[in-house]
């Protein structure tokens, strides 16, 4: 066994290669061309009972293996000013600041590294079992192990190709700014590649919706701030995007998610 000096300078010559590659696993993540579905006005958010993992309530069928609270809804008054986390805590992380198709960001760390909550809010949607089958279909399961959190700024923050959801971490639950939410991995269409998919949107339906989850904004300027331990806010963007383009109903056709 190396020892854990040797092994951090192996992996920190890693991640300038894996950035020459960024398009290729961008690529990887996308699956498909980014939505172009008109948007749909005036959703509004579903009620009912919620469900836990493997036990969808009758009349909210969700898909296997997830877990998710469809009464989670945005606080009617998204609150200011608070704290922000860069989501990966390792000191040997990096990041691509474009991605394939759509608005997303890979974050690049060693498997096992801690995946934590962006900022304080409530569990929407998680997913424990790596349904990926690259002959398809694209798109709904691409994410592997995923977790997306409703911030109580009005902003989803999701993360996927998890190896693991820690324990406790369902839909509904209340999280805090840097709780730990699950471990960076490869699950997914993530190309044998160890990093998170890191999305923004607004929460829209909640829950399956992966052609939004994924991300509508880009996050390179909010994880460049995070990780200075600034605390610049994406809710503003958010409002704007969805101001503009509502909750599409669907991709336009095929698509990819991350």
């Amino acid at each position: 066994m190396s020892s854990p000096s040797l092994r951090r300078r192996r992996t920190r010559t890693a991640y300038p290669l894996l950035l020459l590659f960024a398009p290729v696993l961008a690529a990887g993540c996308a699956g498909g061309p980014p939505p172009t579905a008109a948007p749909s006005a005036g959703w509004v958010q579903p009620t009912g009972v919620a469900t836990t993992a493997g036990q969808p309530a009758a009349s909210t069928p969700a898909p296997a293996a997830t877990s998710a609270r469809p009464s989670a809804s945005p606080a009617s008054t998204p609150r200011t000013g608070l704290r922000h986390v860069f989501p990966v805590r390792a000191g040997n992380v990096d990041y691509h600041p474009t991605h394939s198709a759509y608005p997303g960001t890979d974050i690049f760390a060693d498997c096992g590294e801690p995946v934590v909550a962006v900022t304080d809010g409530t569990i929407l949607e998680v997913s424990r079992v790596d349904r990926f089958d690259k002959r398809g279909p694209l798109g709904p399961y691409n994410g592997g192990l995923s977790v997306s959190l409703l911030g109580d700024d009005g902003v989803r923050y999701y993360g996927s190709h998890l190896s693991r959801i820690a324990p406790g971490v369902d839909g509904g639950v209340r999280v805090r700014a840097g709780q730990r939410l699950g471990d960076v991995g490869r699950t997914g269409n993530a190309n044998n590649v160890c990093h998170v998919h890191f999305g923004i949107s607004p929460a829209c339906t909640g829950r399956g919706d992966w052609w939004i989850r994924r991300g509508v904004v880009w996050p390179a300027r909010y994880l460049d701030s995070w990780r200075r331990d600034g605390n610049r806010e994406p809710a503003a963007e958010v409002a704007g995007w969805h101001r503009k383009r509502g909750c599409p109903k669907a991709p336009a056709a095929g698509g990819g998610g991350g």
